[in-house]
């Protein structure tokens, strides 16, 4: 790993699991971990829930938009976070790879992408502990 560390979460659509996980990494870590998310058939737009949930938190994802899985994504992260993307993400060695199962907040309600996103809050901060030790 480089002076810092950069993590890429992925998921199907980029619209909601792998867009609070990016924001919480940016948040939670101060800035002191790269972080990207992508999906490997991206919507059109952030899960209106996902973006309710998050700014219950204070943290605001109203602005940002899916982005499309590259490999140049992949080849420039230390660790590749996959939320139920499948086979579809590229592997490369040399790469940490995780695969975080959780419930898929489309179509749900912010009271059902709540608990999905306190999961996501302890995974996050987990892997600040490890990536950022003190």
């Amino acid at each position: 790993m480089t002076d810092k560390p950069s993590v890429l979460f992925v998921c199907v659509h980029n619209a909601g699991r792998s867009q609070m996980a990016a924001a919480y990494l940016a948040h939670l870590s101060g800035g002191d971990i790269e972080v990207r998310s992508a999906g490997s058939a991206p919507g059109e737009r952030v899960n209106p829930a996902a973006v309710e949930a998050m700014a219950e938190e204070g943290i605001d994802i109203s602005a940002q938009t899916p982005k499309v899985l590259t490999t140049d994504a992949v080849q420039a992260s230390d660790v590749v976070i996959t939320m139920g993307c499948g086979d579809t993400c590229p592997v490369f060695p040399g790469k940490r790879y995780e695969d975080w199962e959780l419930d898929d907040p489309a179509g749900k309600g912010v009271d059902s992408v709540r608990p999905i996103r306190d999961e996501i809050k302890t995974r996050v901060q987990a892997l600040i502990d490890e990536l950022l030790p003190t």
